[in-house]
């Protein structure tokens, strides 16, 4: 019996204890505690790389230091120390010289038996606004191809009756009047070749894909680019040579990844204009989609950058809606074009522009042999 229950004792004795500081240091969100002076006490590794310093550093010197008076924090920092309750709030910009900009979402709670300090969970928003930015970008595309298809049959056939009618009554007008049967059929004749345009969106059956060297699509653009409308632009390679192929039809990448350069040459300073054509690998997110059966697995990212004035404010959240556009002449088709060849193709777009840089991602699904699929990760 006393051997049985010397065993019985080394199975019950307690396991080693968890490291609490390590636990807080493998976590993805930042988590940062200041106490009443709104001063840093503690900050894992998370937050060290948010407030950029280390926890040795950063310990005692305070938010109003790092971040304009009027941020949110500070309003939510007094009302957890007023109502001694966990407050949560979405959609915080952090934006400071120090810290630069950061969209969060912030979840704040009392320190129990520690009056008036706080800890704070501070999220990053940037995978959750992937995820939406991509379902607006195929909204638009969906929405184009709905409006190509209707202008094409309600509007082509009575602008040829127009256009017959006004040249009729050009042969039978007086000489004052005909220049208004010439206006009727310029106005008609450019109305015809915007609706041309458009029904470069129509669907037109499944997309024929196949493994596409994408390196052999961006020297395309680049040689088209530099020969005409990107003559007075230097143009930057940064490429990832093993990259693998995409997934995809080479001559719509090509009039993708043409108009965005074309963009850009018509954003960047007529001196020291510049663009960057950069492609990488990298993990990604895999998130389903309305309409998807899998969930997406876009690695391949390829980003066409320049040292332009930058997007406005009031056209970011909707450069790739059909017919809206920055240029006074600009038709606002060449992005509505892109939103749609790249939801074609399963693929997905990031944008992130300010004044002299802005840099649009595409984001790819990569070519795998059959062999390879059968094997799916999904």
């Amino acid at each position: 019996m006393g051997k049985r229950v010397v065993a019985l004792d080394k199975r019950r004795r307690p396991r080693a204890g968890v490291d609490s500081g390590a636990v807080l240091n493998a976590l993805a969100s930042a988590v940062v505690v200041v106490d009443g002076a709104d001063a840093i006490v503690h900050v894992n590794h998370s937050g060290e790389q948010l407030f950029q310093g280390s926890s040795q550093h950063l310990r005692g010197q305070r938010l109003a230091d790092m971040l304009p008076t009027d941020n949110p924090v500070f309003a939510l920092l007094a009302q957890v120390r007023a109502d001694r309750a966990t407050v949560s709030e979405y959609g915080v910009n952090l934006d400071s010289p120090r810290l630069g900009r950061h969209f969060v979402n912030i979840q704040a709670s009392p320190v129990a038996e520690r009056p008036n300090m706080v800890a704070m969970s501070i999220q990053e928003r940037s995978i959750a606004d992937r995820i939406n930015h991509q379902l607006s970008r195929r909204g638009a595309a969906r929405s184009v191809t709905a409006m190509a298809r209707m202008l094409a049959h309600e509007v082509k056939n009575p602008l040829s009756g127009i256009r017959g009618a006004a040249q009729l009554l050009e042969e039978t007008a007086a000489a004052g009047d005909r220049s208004l049967t010439q206006l009727i059929r310029g106005e008609v004749d450019r109305i015809c070749a915007l609706l041309d345009r458009m029904e470069v969106f129509s669907d037109s059956g499944p997309l024929r894909r196949e493994p596409v060297n994408i390196h052999e699509v961006l020297t395309r653009v680049r040689q088209i680019a530099e020969n005409g409308f990107a003559r007075h632009v230097r143009i930057v390679e940064s490429y990832d040579p093993s990259l693998p192929h995409v997934l995809g039809s080479r001559d719509q990448l090509i009039q993708v990844f043409l108009n965005l350069v074309k963009n850009a040459a018509e954003a960047v300073p007529a001196k020291e204009g510049e663009i960057v054509l950069t492609t990488a690998y990298r993990p990604g997110v895999r998130f389903a989609l309305p309409g998807r059966e899998s969930r997406e697995h876009l690695p391949l990212m390829i980003s066409v950058e320049d040292n332009g004035e930058g997007i406005p404010e009031d056209i970011k959240a909707h450069i790739f809606d059909p017919f809206v556009s920055a240029k006074p002449t600009g038709s606002g088709l060449g992005l509505a074009l892109v939103a749609k060849v790249v939801d074609d193709h399963g693929g997905a777009i990031e944008v992130d522009s300010k004044a002299r840089h802005t840099i649009i991602r595409v984001l790819m699904p990569m070519y795998r042999s059959d062999a390879e699929s059968d094997g799916g990760d999904d």
